[in-house]
């Protein structure tokens, strides 16, 4: 009997104790990942001589904006900044727009020739983004988009990863719905716009994130896409300064704060949404 008795108190005991490893591996991991940020972020506030001799500190001897000052004051980190702002803002609008019609057109909408197009959307998809970069500025310089917005904006405005993720969520949304829509007098862009598009908010939020991150990030397609400074974007910007592109030195403090920086704008935007991520979609179909 006592054995009996004790069993049901031993489990909770090894669930908790699992629990407590569990949590703790999870404590560790959580640390390792943030750990290089909060790193980045310190740093930004030492002098150049204890960034070099004390890289690691999380506390500063000597709090110092130097760097920040440098930046805002001194170098062209604010045209970069506003750059990098509109270039984002553009593609994010326009990726949410034609990646959502260009999915629903393959998902729901018969015409020939559609299942090759979907086929060569997964090739485009399998190609590494830096084997098209000459091509991609063939194509800019012979369109006379070379150092120009357009040249930046353009042909970032729709792509195959973000039409893959809406046509899989539109066939997800029952057919029912649409029919419905039809009976009632709606066409098919009445039907996308209005009882479709809504309903894919959760994908639709997924894009846009992802499409933020992507373009604020992005640097291979500016660098291809333009020479000119008063065109550069952060990550180009940036990556000038990881040269010594201002001064002689480590500028471990400017660098570090132009990244600290960077971060911002994509974590505000991810904590803002990311309850919205891909949610489970809730019922549609009328009784």
């Amino acid at each position: 009997m006592s054995a009996i008795r004790s069993t049901p108190r031993a489990r909770p005991r090894e669930s908790l104790v699992a629990r407590s490893w569990l949590y703790a591996v999870l404590v560790v991991l959580a640390v390792i990942y943030i750990f290089p940020f909060l790193v980045d972020v310190a740093t930004s506030f030492k002098s150049d001589a204890e960034a070099a001799q004390n890289p690691l500190g999380l506390i500063p001897q000597t709090t110092t904006t130097a760097a920040y000052d440098l930046l805002f004051l001194r170098s062209d980190f604010p045209t970069w900044f506003q750059n990098s702002a509109i270039v984002t803002i553009l593609v994010t609008a326009g990726r949410v727009l034609f990646d959502s019609m260009a999915g629903y057109a393959l998902a729901r909408l018969p015409f020939r020739g559609r299942t090759v197009i979907y086929a060569v959307l997964i090739g485009v998809m399998a190609v590494p983004n830096v084997v098209l970069l000459i091509p991609k500025f063939l194509v800019i310089n012979q369109l006379g988009m070379y150092n120009s917005y357009p040249g930046l904006v353009i042909p970032l405005l729709v792509d195959a990863a973000g039409i893959f993720i809406m046509k899989n969520f539109f066939e997800s949304i029952p057919v029912a719905v649409e029919e419905q829509a039809r009976v009632d007098g709606a066409g098919p862009f009445r039907v996308f716009w209005s009882i479709v598009l809504p309903m894919a908010r959760p994908a639709v939020v997924t894009i846009g994130i992802l499409s933020f991150q992507g373009s604020w990030n992005e640097l291979n397609h500016f660098i291809v896409a333009s020479d000119s400074p008063a065109l550069f974007t952060l990550t180009k910007g940036v990556a000038q300064l990881a040269s010594g592109a201002l001064s002689s030195g480590t500028q471990y403090p400017v660098k570090l704060a132009a990244a600290a920086i960077m971060t911002i704008p994509v974590a505000i935007v991810f904590l803002v949404f990311q309850r919205r991520i891909m949610n489970a979609q809730g019922g549609a179909v009328k009784g």
